[in-house]
């Protein structure tokens, strides 16, 4: 009788952990009638296998039945403890949801569609000598030179910012703007692309503390590094510091200070949290700060200091 009893436990313990093994099975497949593009991912993986082993502590037997599955990279184990539990493991291959594709490498083809076509002449003069002087790292052959890619990228970058600078001040000069509106309004507005850029990858991702922090960080490394290392050179190359020239500098400083306060206090009343309440302030602080700044460029308002 004990030992009939034993197998009907027996089967009763297997019967559990197979219908346990399935609805985590059904968790990790796709809803039906969903084609969503993480199904689509799954679709042209190769089949994983997923073992169910049932340990029995008491008399030391083994069952293991083996079943396939589709799910990339997702495996099931449900073991009984000798208390009589059962221990539940999913081991899901895309730990951080789907996993990213790698980067494809550059491919200078004329495109087909009128839109890709447009974008390529406007981005070609830049792109063109970027692709003939710097090895593209996304092919097996251009991971062995990424430190040629990463100085030669170093070096492009100045290239074309002296080039933005030297255009600026042609402009500037055309139209009669001076070189400290220019630089207040155009270059600033120009070189906070790529952080505008970074910021709205990583805020999408989910990463707001670091869209925030890369956007204060860039503008502190501009005023700390970006100015003074310039300067350094041309001092120790020439033998005389530079001169700025600016009416009301000290003004302009104090007033930056100032926005600083503003946007601490703004982002606190709207309870830390990014929105569109918060985006059109920004800008509005922006645009006051660029109308008294450039108040005291025209002299409209004479700086006391």
């Amino acid at each position: 009788m004990r030992g009939l009893v034993g197998k009907v436990d027996e089967k009763a313990t297997q019967l559990h952990a197979i219908a346990s093994l399935k609805v985590l099975l059904d968790a990790t497949r796709p809803h039906n009638g969903a084609a969503t593009s993480t199904a689509a991912h799954y679709s042209g993986t190769s089949s994983k296998e997923t073992t169910l082993q049932l340990q029995q502590g008491s008399q030391g037997t083994t069952t293991t039945t083996t079943t396939t599955t589709t799910t990339a990279g997702t495996t099931v184990g449900i073991q009984e403890l000798p208390n009589g539990g059962i221990a539940a493991g999913l081991d899901a291959g895309l730990e951080s949801g789907e996993e990213d594709e790698p980067p494809e490498a550059l491919d200078m083809g004329w495109p087909s569609s009128p839109k890709k076509r447009l974008t390529y002449i406007l981005v070609a003069p830049i792109l063109f000598p970027l692709w003939l002087t710097l090895p593209d790292t996304r092919t097996p052959r251009g991971k062995k030179f990424f430190a040629v890619t990463f100085i030669g990228s170093i070096v492009w970058i100045a290239g074309y910012s002296y080039l933005m600078v030297w255009w600026a001040n042609v402009v500037g000069d055309t139209v009669r703007i001076p070189p400290e509106v220019m630089g207040l309004t155009f270059l600033a507005a120009g070189t906070s692309i790529p952080d505008l850029i970074t910021s709205v990858i990583v805020a999408r991702k989910g990463f707001g503390d670091m869209a925030v922090s890369s956007s204060v960080g860039s503008n502190i490394f501009d005023v700390t590094v970006g100015l003074p290392v310039p300067w350094l050179l041309y001092g120790l190359i020439y033998g005389k510091p530079v001169e700025v020239n600016s009416v009301g500098m000290v003004c302009s400083i104090a007033i930056l200070f100032c926005m600083l306060l503003f946007v601490i206090m703004s982002i606190a009343c709207f309870k830390w949290k990014m929105n569109k309440g918060l985006g059109f302030t920004m800008f509005l602080l922006y645009f006051v700060f660029v109308a008294v700044s450039l108040m005291f460029e025209y002299e409209i308002l004479v700086c006391p200091v």
